[in-house]
């Protein structure tokens, strides 16, 4: 094994970044030539600190015809890939000039490290060649900072690639340049050259990181209005600290230092600095190559605020005072150069809305130091109303094109309206099929059309369900369920579900076609058996077997109608003995012991005016549901429950949503309201509280009785909590409060009519606070729920503690 140096690039750090390239090299031997050969000019011997280059001179050759072309030294690549390659054909007459130029040519290829080109006197023309040698494997030796992995995708060779030395001092600098990012200065790369049998190579990148060269200060000149230290928070660079273990900002890096600067632009502009500009930034290497000083020298200038605003059409269809009112700055605020960006983003939505898909927009600034104000005017340029063209729908892989283009409210022909692509966006996003929905406007082949491009990123749609709640009894629940919400891409959702846990057993089918007969009505059925084992709160088993049927239609483009119809046989089981004469149960249970056959109508009136369906920052989004029972059947009552949200973004990650709810259910026909049709509070309805560990309860057995009215209000506030975004981690701090109770007076009074002492229903009021952390995980999303009780009934069952999980497929 002959082992040749081939030193390219390395680098070592020190305040200019000073670099030494180092390169040896070998050639083959080339079997003699024979008279009269044009050639590639021997190669120079190698000299340390020296880079060989390939000389492509041709050496006068004869005047002649070619009667043929002869290749040799060929190995692995076929003669008629060389003469593919070769400008000259047999018949032709060539001179030096000619014989050069092919030589060239064969050179650009980059398969062959030496060419010759001869004519010989009977006419026949030679092409001697050595051929570039084949990489066996590219080794990296050293690397400890950086992954095999990673510098494999920095490198463009690779094995059973072709071996050239520009191709090797090109990765060189690569990697150097990896290593440079990761504040790695002194980091140098040496490649070798391990020569094989059959013309192969072996590549070696031989590394010496050298040490970490770390940020040892950054200080900033001629800042009055910020200190260093708030600065500093604003730049992503930061100082080298022994409790900075896990981040990769600490070190010198001149890229992201452009970067920095431009935060702090943006930081100070923000603030009202409009004439906020960076002197210089200078970093001082340390004698001891360890670490960087920073230097930042700021000039601050004066503090502006908004002076007079103007919007400045080019013609009245546009109407320039109405444009004015949707801006949002206003003349004597704070100037704000986001907000600049916002009110371009305002007025170019504005004018998609009227038909005008290309706007230009152009902000002019005019600033008056002696009053300290800015006068800003936004001129719009408006095309010509624009049409709809076509559109495109792009990255579907599974979802048909009818299930995408059906959720749109445009169509081809119709005249552009932004404010209408933008609400068939919020539909595709709504869908839950897509992770990403862009929808991009492009010009058409006529100035007055517009191609509209709908690109979708698809993502898992079936669902493996899983569920697990600890509780502060021990109480342990497990939920296991699957199910498709865009089953053959056809957009329809099919739940076929077995749950079976410590707590409930149930088999149910869903089906629901959002599209029945193609209108904008969905419609479907259901199909459930279910058992729920209330042995542990209220002692009694309750077992559901039934059907239903379900109507679905759009009332406008934010609200919706859903009725339906559902028969099911109910039957409540309490252990033998439990409900007798010598019994502890209480009547409230014991009353609605055995089957009955529940018939019931309902709708629920749904109503979204949220500015996002996945995550709002905006609007609202509220439903009205009643059920009727008693359409036959032996169950007669009136349930009624209501529910809204609101939702306010105080800043993109800071996002305050407010949730109140409310339900009551009423016995008609002298029924009495039956245990399993009341309402439950706990658990994921109510954190802090164990399923139904709340509410009305029998004293003397400790079952839950559950109540016929019930109110619960709950205050959310999203937060950053300083992971990337790309962990999928979301974090939220929560407060409940509410109520629930009422029962019907033949449970909460005695025979005598007075209170019965052993019920307790007193409505009085829960009220719990903690963390919710919300993560995307690879396997689905996972909740955590961790709560402090602030209010609780000294009967009432709390938790500390739960966690539910889905996963996906």
């Amino acid at each position: 094994m002959i082992l040749n140096d081939l030193r390219a690039a390395s680098t070592s750090g020190d305040r200019n970044l000073r670099r030494t390239c180092v390169a040896t090299a070998s050639l083959l031997a080339l079997v003699a030539g024979t008279p009269a050969l044009a050639q590639t000019a021997p190669a120079p011997a190698i000299q340390p600190g020296q880079i060989a280059a390939p000389a492509a001179q041709a050496a006068p050759a004869e005047t002649g015809v070619v009667n043929r072309i002869l290749v040799q030294g060929n190995q692995r690549i076929d003669q008629t890939t060389v003469l593919s390659y070769l400008p000259i054909q047999p018949g032709d007459t060539i001179d030096p000039v000619i014989l050069d130029v092919a030589i060239r040519t064969l050179t650009r290829t980059q398969l062959f490290a030496d060419v010759q080109i001869g004519l010989q006197p009977n006419g026949d023309l030679v092409v001697r060649i050595v051929e570039n040698p084949i990489i066996n494997q590219v080794v990296f030796e050293g690397n400890g900072a950086i992954s095999e992995d990673k510098l494999r995708e920095e490198v463009t060779i690779a094995p059973r690639g072709i071996y050239t030395r520009a191709r090797v001092q090109e990765d060189v600098g690569k990697i150097i340049e990896l290593y440079r990012l990761s504040g790695r200065i002194s980091a140098t790369v040496t490649p070798k050259l391990v020569q094989l049998e059959q013309n192969r190579v072996d590549v070696v990148f031989e590394i010496d990181e050298g040490p970490e060269t770390g940020v040892q200060a950054i200080t900033f000149l001629g800042n009055d209005a910020f200190s260093d230290s708030e600065l500093r928070e604003v730049m992503i660079t930061k100082q080298s600290r022994w409790w900075r273990l896990f981040t990769k900002n600490d070190n010198y890096d001149p890229g992201r230092l452009d970067y920095d600067r431009e935060q702090l632009r943006k930081f100070y502009t923000n603030r009202g600095y409009y004439d906020f500009r960076i002197v210089s930034a200078v970093a001082e290497l340390a004698p001891d190559d360890s670490a960087f000083a920073m230097t930042l020298t700021v000039d601050e200038g004066d503090r502006y605020n908004f002076g007079d605003i103007q919007v400045v059409t080019e013609s009245d269809r546009l109407n320039a005072d109405f444009l004015e009112l949707l801006l949002p700055i206003r003349s004597g605020q704070l100037y704000e150069s986001d907000k600049i960006e916002t009110s371009v983003d305002a007025l170019t939505f504005a004018a998609g809305s009227a038909g005008y898909a290309f706007v230009d927009i152009n902000p002019t600034y005019r600033p008056n130091p002696e009053t300290d104000t800015i006068d800003v005017t936004f001129n719009v340029s408006e095309g010509q109303r624009v049409y709809v063209d076509r559109i495109n729908v792009i990255g579907n892989t599974r979802t048909i094109d009818p299930v995408i283009r059906r959720e749109l409210m445009v169509t081809e022909g119709d005249a552009f309206n932004r404010t209408l692509l933008e609400r068939s966006r919020n539909n595709l996003r709504a869908l839950g099929f897509f992770k990403e929905v862009t929808v991009e406007e492009t010009r058409g082949a006529a100035p007055d059309r517009s191609i509209v491009n709908v690109t979708v990123e698809e993502q898992p749609t079936g669902e493996l369900s899983v569920g697990a709640g600890f509780s502060s009894v021990d109480s342990f629940v497990v939920n296991l369920g699957i199910s498709e919400r865009n089953f053959r891409g056809r957009g329809q959702n099919v739940v076929a579900r077995v749950e079976w846990g410590s707590l409930r057993q149930q088999i149910d089918f869903r089906f629901t076609e959002p599209r029945f007969m193609g209108r904008d009505v969905g419609a479907g059925f259901d199909l459930f058996h279910s058992r729920y084992d209330f042995q542990e709160e209220s002692s009694f088993d309750y077992r559901s077997t039934g059907a239903g049927l379900r109507l679905t239609y759009p009332l406008n483009g934010y609200s919706r109608l859903s009725t339906r119809y559902f028969i099911k046989d109910d039957e409540i089981i309490v252990p033998l003995g439990y409900c007798g004469a010598n019994g502890s149960g209480s009547a409230a249970l014991c009353e609605q012991v055995g089957a009955s056959l529940n018939s019931s109508v309902g709708y629920t009136l749904l109503v979204d005016r949220r500015n996002d369906p996945v995550r709002a920052t905006r609007g609202w989004t509220g439903s009205l549901r009643q059920d009727f029972a008693g359409i036959g059947g032996d169950v007669n009552y009136v349930k009624t429950e209501v529910d809204a949200t609101v939702y306010y973004g105080l800043t993109p990650s800071w996002i305050v949503s407010v949730a109140g709810s409310a339900g009551y259910v009423s016995g008609w026909s002298g029924d009495a309201v039956r245990i399993n049709d009341r309402f439950f509070k706990g658990g994921n309805s109510f954190r802090g509280f164990e399923n139904a560990g709340m509410g009305p309860r029998d004293l003397a057995t400790n079952d839950a009785l559950g109540g016929n009215f019930y109110a619960v209000g709950s205050v959310e506030l999203t937060l950053p909590n300083g992971l990337p975004e790309q962990y999928g981690i979301r974090t939220s701090l929560f407060a409940d409060v509410g109520t629930l109770g009422v029962l019907d007076d033949r449970y909460t009074l005695g025979t005598n009519g007075l209170r019965d002492e052993t019920i307790a229903d007193d409505l009085s009021l829960r009220a719990s606070a903690g963390v919710s952390v919300h993560w995307r995980s690879p396997m689905g999303p996972i909740r955590f729920d961790f709560s402090k009780i602030l209010s609780e009934e000294e009967y009432d069952r709390t938790e500390s503690f739960r966690f539910s999980t889905s996963t996906q497929f």
